[in-house]
């Protein structure tokens, strides 16, 4: 029971995550999203505030005092000072606000590095993989509501892909950012994957300066598309149009433009940099030094995603390319082709849209099939040869060794889903996802076929006209049984 809870404590707190980044701005609870359209729909006004007061200012500063009364001049300076305390107070108020999203905004990337990083890379890709994985486990995949649900999960989902593809791209000497290069001096290839044990110190610094700001431009990404000029744009005047519809090409270019421009003036001036705390003045300057090379290390990274010549843009593009298909939030979206992520991938660097090495990255990373999905296949008997019937699995591993065989759990043994399943390697041979796979089973009766499905189909009777001989399956159901929800552990265990 203490195991089922603490799995279901977990998968609540991956979707408190998401709505505390996606929230909507009529929620109670703050998230990043919300808080940024706040930002944005008082923009105007603010600055607004801000010009008049200083208009006001220079007006009463520039009157000439000659020829006043005692009484007209106090009367002046009166009139100076409280426009001086106007515009303070507003200022005041504005940096509080700034440091407000600036805490928030850290809490959230913590959060999302504790529940992705470990101490070790193979511990890494465990927490990773179930993080991507629940994500993917606990959305709708067939009902109005997809696109929404992709939408709120794609920040959170990006960001974890963007954590692993910093580390492979170092790992293969691909990576030519100086800010980066410049905090692991010292630190070799070897060294990277025991670097919290052998520079435990050095490694916290390099959390909190590269890491995390990794993090926030991934999760800054598309920011800018929450200012009301956007928001116009997607929903138009009446407020009433699909935001997710297919926009023309022009629509397209208006909405890259403020996206990238807001976008970048919210890192800026919307969450800006941390206030140090503390008595040391060279703390102090260190901190703000730190902070301030950070900030501009998240701006270029924000700036430069766009160009696929530079490599640590494209640590945001590809992901960015790659959730938008696994979490497509398209009217035509479709579960079963979502394997194909990477044809789609390997064409857009093909035509110059992003790098191909960094996509191969990725993809050496993921492989064919994303965390979560629901594999369907064969499994061999106790003589080696491929059965007469089929089961359930679950990819839950990333860095398979070929792109093609995931690395799964299983759900079912002799077609009874189960909740202590073994991981299996899936061959292309015996994963019913490829069709020649499938071919092998056509021997198998009908009536046979429809047995089995009743068996492993858990919404069998409403779903009569789903294929005899699933390609994939929808793993949500299984998944919300809080006992089903440990895929990760150690295997049977």
């Amino acid at each position: 029971m203490v195991k089922n809870a603490s799995e279901l404590q977990y998968t609540t707190q991956v979707k408190s995550l998401i709505t505390a980044i996606y929230g909507k701005s009529n929620s109670t609870a703050p998230s990043i999203y919300a808080q940024a359209q706040e930002y944005f729909d008082n923009k105007a006004s603010v600055q607004k505030q801000l010009q008049e007061l200083k208009q006001q200012l220079v007006a009463l500063k520039g009157k000439k005092s000659a020829g006043l009364t005692t009484k007209d001049k106090k009367q002046l300076l009166h009139q100076i000072a409280l426009v001086e305390q106007q515009s303070s107070q507003l200022k005041k108020s504005l940096a509080e606000a700034q440091l407000t999203r600036y805490d928030f905004m850290k809490s959230i990337v913590d959060e999302i590095i504790s529940l992705a990083e470990g101490e070790t890379f193979e511990e890494s890709h465990r927490k990773s993989a179930k993080l991507l994985g629940t994500i993917q486990l606990t959305i709708n995949t067939e009902s109005k509501t997809v696109a929404e649900e992709h939408e709120r999960c794609k920040p959170l989902y990006k960001s974890v892909l963007c954590l692993r593809l910093l580390d492979q791209l170092l790992l293969e000497d691909n990576l030519k950012s100086q800010y980066v290069l410049s905090r692991l001096k010292g630190i070799s290839k070897e060294l990277y994957l025991t670097f919290a044990e052998c520079a435990p110190q050095k490694y916290q610094d390099y959390m909190e300066q590269v890491k995390s700001a990794v993090v926030t431009a991934a999760l800054l990404q598309d920011i800018g598309n929450y200012h009301p000029d956007a928001q116009l744009l997607l929903f138009c005047e009446d407020g009433k149009a699909d935001p997710f519809r297919t926009l023309s090409l022009e629509e397209r270019k208006k909405l890259l433009q403020i996206n990238h421009t807001e976008t970048l003036h919210y890192v800026v001036a919307g969450i800006g940099m941390g206030k140090y705390i503390g008595d040391s003045k060279d703390e102090q300057a260190l901190f703000n030094k730190m902070e301030k090379e950070k900030l501009e290390f998240i701006n270029h990274m924000l700036k430069n995603w766009i160009n696929p010549a530079e490599g640590i843009g494209n640590i945001l593009k590809v992901p960015q390319i790659y959730t938008s298909i696994v979490l497509s939030t398209k009217p035509n979206y479709d579960f079963k082709l979502i394997p194909q992520v990477y044809q789609v991938l390997h064409q857009h660097a093909k035509k110059g849209f992003c790098n191909q090495e960094v996509v191969n990255s990725l993809e050496k990373i993921t492989g064919m099939f994303p965390q979560g999905f629901g594999v369907t296949f064969i499994p061999k008997d106790s003589d080696g040869n491929d059965s007469d019937r089929f089961e359930y699995a679950i990819v839950s591993h990333l860095y398979p060794a070929d792109i093609k065989q995931p690395v799964c759990r299983t759900v079912t043994r002799n077609l009874t889903f189960i909740a202590r399943g073994v991981d299996v390697v899936v061959a292309e041979q015996n994963n019913l996802y490829f069709p020649e796979t499938a071919k092998s089973l056509t021997k198998i009766s009908k009536q046979r076929l429809d047995e089995i499905l009743e068996l492993l189909a858990s919404n069998y009777h409403e779903r009569k006209n789903m294929d005899m001989l699933p390609r994939c399956w929808h793993a949500k159901d299984y998944f919300s049984v809080a006992r089903h929800q440990n895929l990760w552990n150690k295997a049977g265990s």
